[in-house]
């Protein structure tokens, strides 16, 4: 297959996907919501949404255009996807495909569905992807590999799949730098960096650094709306646990109902809970976040700086936006 018969089958996924019925959309979401509780209406919303941002036709091609895609010899590239949130591999499996390699595909427990029916719909776009993917229990006969999983499992990646060309992830989260000056759409909007997905994903906003004597009153009334988390059962039981843990320890903390903010100096904050610490000068902040750069995603501000990203963009990545900075085109189009 020539690059443009690859670029194009994306570009019919993108349409297909803004096309989705709202018959379909019921029935995906009945069937992720049974595979893994967390994936309920809203979630499986986003994600498909997000895909049709990262497959936009006209960035797509900007995007490629900065590669020079001559396939030597196809390789096989072992896939370990996540599934924390709905179709994350996605991004990884698409550039595989367009790089002109085959993709050996371990797929997520908690992701099983969904990521099977993104295959279906491109596979059914372009059928000659059907013998570029094979999805599979174990890894075996690869070229190459790119795994993404926790701290824990990247040890295991590391010692089975070190010997091969190897992308390997580890946990991050994202950060938020608030100034004490942000407007009320500011602070929805970070609402949303905090909240969409339960914050399970990496690119969650899971701390936020504050100045001192920071008022946190306006930010829990713009987000009561996110008050509807709690509608899910596991969210609840996450946050009824956590919250007795703070009240049998006397942890100081802020209770909206629906989210625990707590101070502390970690970066990775559990489900429902939200880590806040505040900064006395930016110049230590930026020493933090440089010194803990490969523990974190994004980092979210209205402040000027090429680093920060604006309030609500974290769940909407570019398609050049690659997980922890890794260029995995160029890295394909090199092994």
């Amino acid at each position: 297959m020539r690059l443009e018969e690859r670029l194009s089958a994306f570009v019919k996924l993108n349409q297909t996907l803004i096309e989705l019925s709202s018959a379909e959309y019921a029935q995906i979401i009945t069937q992720a919501t049974k595979n893994n509780h967390w994936f309920n209406a809203p979630s499986v919303k986003q994600a498909v949404l997000g895909l049709i941002h990262l497959t936009e036709p006209i960035k797509m091609k900007s995007w490629l255009s900065n590669y020079e895609i001559k396939l030597m010899k196809q390789k096989i590239i072992g896939l370990i996807m996540a599934g924390n949130i709905p179709m994350v591999g996605f991004h990884d499996l698409m550039c595989i495909l367009l790089s002109g390699h085959k993709a050996a595909i371990k797929l997520s427990g908690q992701d099983l569905f969904l990521m099977q029916w993104i295959i279906k719909k491109i596979c059914k776009i372009e059928p000659k992807f059907i013998n570029q993917i094979n999805i599979c229990n174990q890894l075996k006969n690869m070229d190459a590999v790119i795994a993404t999983g926790s701290n824990n499992t990247a040890r295991y990646f590391d010692y089975y799949f070190g010997k091969y060309p190897h992308i390997i992830r580890k946990n991050r989260t994202s950060v938020a730098v608030l100034s004490g000056n942000e407007s009320c759409n500011e602070l929805k909007k970070l609402g949303q960096d905090v909240f969409t997905y339960f914050g399970l994903g990496c690119r969650n906003v899971s701390k936020i650094w504050v100045p001192k004597n920071y008022d946190f009153s306006p930010l829990i009334d713009i987000w009561i709306p996110f008050k509807k988390q709690t509608d899910n059962f596991k969210y609840q039981n996450n946050y009824d646990y956590n919250k007795s843990i703070y009240l049998v320890n006397g942890v100081p903390h802020l209770d909206t109902g629906f989210l625990l903010l707590t101070e502390s100096e970690a970066l990775t904050s559990p489900i429902s809970v939200l880590y806040y610490q505040h900064y006395q000068s930016s110049y230590d902040l930026d020493q933090y976040l440089h010194e803990h750069q490969n523990k974190i995603q994004c980092v979210v501000s209205s402040l000027a700086s090429k680093k920060f990203i604006p309030f609500g963009q974290t769940q909407i990545p570019e398609v050049s936006d690659y997980a922890d900075g890794i260029d995995v085109m160029q890295f394909l189009n090199t092994i």
